[in-house]
């Protein structure tokens, strides 16, 4: 029972941190502190020596040959692409937006795995993704922006990719995450990720000028690389552990509202009538899409 409590706060923790994110990383953007690209390498840099560091954490087990180009296509979609698109989609979006279009994830989920992993698609689960889909459109089309230079609807557009590429990485991790300790490969991950990212991000990051950072830009940097990234994936193992993978993803749901509160507290972003009709209609489509169907008891 006390395995299952720390597991809930666990997962709680990491939709925290990601629901934080959002600010954090958009207010170093928007400032013009750092570039998108040159701020992801940083993220995956730092990340990627933490796991290493503290990799003895976790068993000792080798890594079958296979399975490395397994790894290398996870770090494509869950590492390099994945980060890149969000933080050049946060640029020019809001956070409340961004976490908002976020929540679609479980949605894509489920049209990956009716076409790779050939799970049935139900009527209910139909009707989600459609309303998932308007609602990330009406928020994209209709959705607007305080602040100057941003694009949302561009902006969004990448933080969909961004989903979908997470999505796709879902589908290639499952069954190493069955295989191994998350210990055993998310460090290869990461060093597979930091050595695509780095072309892209390395011009954006020597061009940073670091006498210009306030106390207030290097709290923010540092709390994406330990918090909103190692941090979130060491506790999701723990809370995968303990939890169904079911359970672990409802409380994605609770990033836009964690997003929004803090955006709003922190001036980054406002709620509007768009936002909420957008959130409600996705998440509609989120509730359908993970609605399980009922039983018919035979008599």
């Amino acid at each position: 029972m006390k395995t299952r409590y720390w597991a809930l706060i666990a997962a709680f923790i990491v939709q925290l941190l990601y629901g934080l994110n959002f600010t954090f990383a958009k207010d170093v953007m928007s400032g013009g502190f750092m570039k998108p690209f040159g701020f992801i390498l940083v993220r995956v840099a730092g990340a990627t020596l933490l796991f290493w560091i503290f990799s003895f954490l976790g068993p000792k087990e080798k890594i079958d040959k296979k399975d490395y180009l397994i790894i290398f296509y996870a770090a494509i979609f869950g590492v390099a692409l994945n980060m890149l698109t969000f933080f050049k989609g946060l640029e020019f979006t809001t956070p409340i937006h961004a976490s908002v279009i976020m929540i679609t994830t479980p949605i894509i989920v489920l049209v990956l795995s009716s076409i790779f992993l050939k799970e049935r698609i139900t009527n209910y689960k139909v009707l989600g993704v459609i309303l998932g889909f308007a609602g990330a459109l009406v928020l994209s089309l209709y959705g607007k922006s305080n602040l100057e230079g941003d694009n949302v609807l561009l902006g969004n557009l990448f933080v969909l990719i961004n989903a979908v590429s997470y999505s796709i990485y879902i589908i290639i991790i499952k069954k190493l995450t069955n295989k191994y300790h998350p210990f055993t490969f998310i460090r290869w991950l990461f060093l597979f990720g930091l050595i695509l990212v780095i072309p892209f991000g390395y011009k954006e990051l020597i061009s940073a000028q670091l006498s210009t950072f306030t106390p207030y830009i290097f709290f923010s940097i540092g709390f994406v690389v330990i918090g909103a990234t190692f941090g979130t994936y060491l506790l999701n193992p723990l809370a995968l552990k303990y939890l169904r993978a079911s359970t672990v993803t409802t409380f994605i749901y609770l990033q836009p509202v964690i997003a929004g509160i803090f955006a709003i507290i922190m001036g980054s972003d406002s709620v509007t009538s768009v936002k909420l009709i957008a959130s409600a209609l996705i998440f509609s489509g989120v509730y359908l899409v993970t609605k399980k169907p009922k039983v018919k008891l035979e008599v």
